[in-house]
């Protein structure tokens, strides 16, 4: 524990050897941990660099008061069910997108339903290409309604990145329904 506390202050003050050291020594268990969770290794391998990222970055707030290691696995365990609620929320909303789909499928002509499809197509693309944080971020908000403030304490950063994020992912949909 005293070995982890040093460690850490050595982190705080920016001693790349010490991360470094940390990185080596938990980067595989970790992401064997998240992949408990994920069943995938590609999402567990991305919540473990965007966790030692996040550590970095964000390294002189940094709070670990008795074990590093713990605190390292207890943050993977919290992303990784992060991650699956995400994927629940993804699915729920293209599950409702099909219903409503259907539901309308009757009352529309098949030119509509074409485009229809098509613009699902492409805001599931968009969806898909945002960067995680992004796409996160435009999927509480707008999916479950959750306030900017709010989602911030969720994600651990400030308003105004959720601003900046919401803002581009907006953008980035405009594009879309210009070029119908």
């Amino acid at each position: 524990m005293i070995g982890d506390l040093s460690v850490v202050i050595k982190i705080k003050e920016g001693d790349i050897g010490a991360f470094e050291k940390v990185f080596r020594q938990y980067y595989e268990p970790l992401c064997r941990y998240a992949a408990t969770f994920t069943k995938n290794a590609d999402a567990s391998e991305e919540i473990v660099q965007e966790l030692f990222y996040t550590l970095w970055k964000e390294r002189a707030g940094l709070h670990v008061f008795l074990s590093l290691k713990s605190y390292l696995y207890r943050s993977v365990r919290n992303n990784a069910l992060q991650y699956l609620e995400h994927l629940d929320v993804r699915l729920r909303y293209r599950e409702k997108a099909l219903r409503e789909q259907t539901e309308t499928a009757g009352n529309t002509t098949p030119q509509e339903n074409l485009e229809y499809k098509e613009l699902q197509k492409q805001i599931a693309a968009l969806l898909d290409s945002m960067p995680e944080r992004r796409r996160q971020i435009f999927t509480l908000h707008r999916f479950e309604g959750k306030k900017y403030p709010e989602i911030a304490r969720q994600l651990s950063v400030s308003v105004k990145t959720v601003e900046a994020e919401m803002s581009k992912a907006l953008r980035a949909f405009k594009k879309i329904t210009s070029n119908q």
